[in-house]
This record gives C-alpha cells, structure tokens and sequence, in this order.
C-alpha cells in the first residue's frame, strides 16, 4: 500500500515538520489527546506519527518476532537495547514498522522529513539498532496517522487541532504521560484554557 512517503523527492507541504495537537473536543478516540508528528503533506494526503502514545510490545518483542534473535540472544541484550522505546504511531497498518530517528545514521531507504530528522522502515535500521550501532535518537512505531487528500485541512479548518512546529527534543522524548500538555506548552496555552474556550462561540 502506497502512502504519502513513497517518492523520496518531493516538495514540502506547508504542514510538513509540524505537530498537530488535538483540541479538546476531538471526536475521534483514536487521536484524543495525541501530539503528531507530520511526516508528509501533499495534494495527495498527509501522514504522519502520534508521538504519545505507548504501544506493549518490547524491542526484544519485536526482534522475537522478526527472526531477528533467538530467546537466548534477547536475554543478552545491553538493557538500553532492551529499553528501546516502541510507540504506537497510529491506526493505519499497525503491523508495520517505521523508525523516525536522527540524520547520523542513513540507508538507501532511508528519507528524510525535516532538515535533521529521517525515517526509515526497513530491516535494516533494526538490525543496526540491535547491535548498538543506530542512530544518536531513535523511536520505533508500530502503525501511522494518514490522511486522504483535503482530508486533514478540513479537520484543522473545523478546529480539530491545532499546529505549531515541531520540536526535536519533544519527538525523542521518552516521557509520553505529560507530552501533550508539554506541546501544547510549547504554544502558550494549556488545556484547561482550551476547555473552557470550547464552550464558547
């Protein structure tokens, strides 16, 4: 299935690099309260990654389920391999991997979407990671946030979220409970103020 990622080159769309932050009122269970990360926007759709919220699964999980190790090899692990974050990145194909990460480590399949940020999700990348040679930053998801053309416009149009530029640090950063209101913060505003401005006209 093809998504808005599949030509390297491309031109930017005007909500690339950005967070959306999901007002209050969102009707959607899916994305209440989520912080994404948009990976790609164009005429042809958007996707993108919510960034706050925990998925189950372990690494060793994941390289469990790949073939990637056997037991005996996971319980080797060093434990901040071990401890490498898995998030649950949306409702779209939740079965497949992708990692955003930083610029230092790149493959062939490798894209990038903002000046220093990339994502890869392919193999390889999660073998390099499992030996320890990744990327400097690095969070894996398992699913995306997609949007079908005009679709995520109408949203933010009809106050669904809100955006602002994404920050680096808040994309890496491991704490997901208080993440929201963290991006949120990065706007001025908190969500006690944008409850109460949702009651009025």
């Amino acid at each position: 299935m093809a998504t808005p990622m599949a030509q390297k080159r491309r031109e930017r769309g005007f909500l690339d690099g950005q967070f959306l932050i999901a007002m209050p009122g969102m009707f959607d269970a899916n994305f209440a309260r989520t912080v994404i990360f948009i990976c790609a926007h164009s005429d042809d759709g958007a996707m993108g990654f919510i960034l706050n919220r925990p998925q189950q699964l372990t690494f060793p999980d994941v390289l469990l389920h790949l073939d990637l190790l056997d037991e005996d090899e996971a319980i080797r692990l060093p434990q901040v391999t071990r401890d490498f974050q898995i998030q649950a990145g949306g409702p779209v194909e939740t079965g497949r991997g992708f990692v955003l990460h930083s610029d230092d480590y790149l493959s062939d399949s490798s894209i990038p979407v903002s000046d220093d940020i990339c994502l890869t999700a392919t193999l390889d990348i999660v073998r390099a990671i499992s030996r320890g040679e990744g990327p400097v930053r690095a969070t894996m998801m398992l699913g995306y946030a997609g949007w079908g053309p005009g679709q995520l416009e109408s949203e933010i149009t009809q106050n669904g979220w809100l955006t602002c530029p994404a920050r680096d640090e808040l994309i890496f950063d491991k704490a997901l409970d208080d993440k929201y209101d963290r991006a949120l913060a990065l706007m001025g505003v908190s969500a006690a103020m944008l409850s109460m401005d949702a009651g009025h006209a």
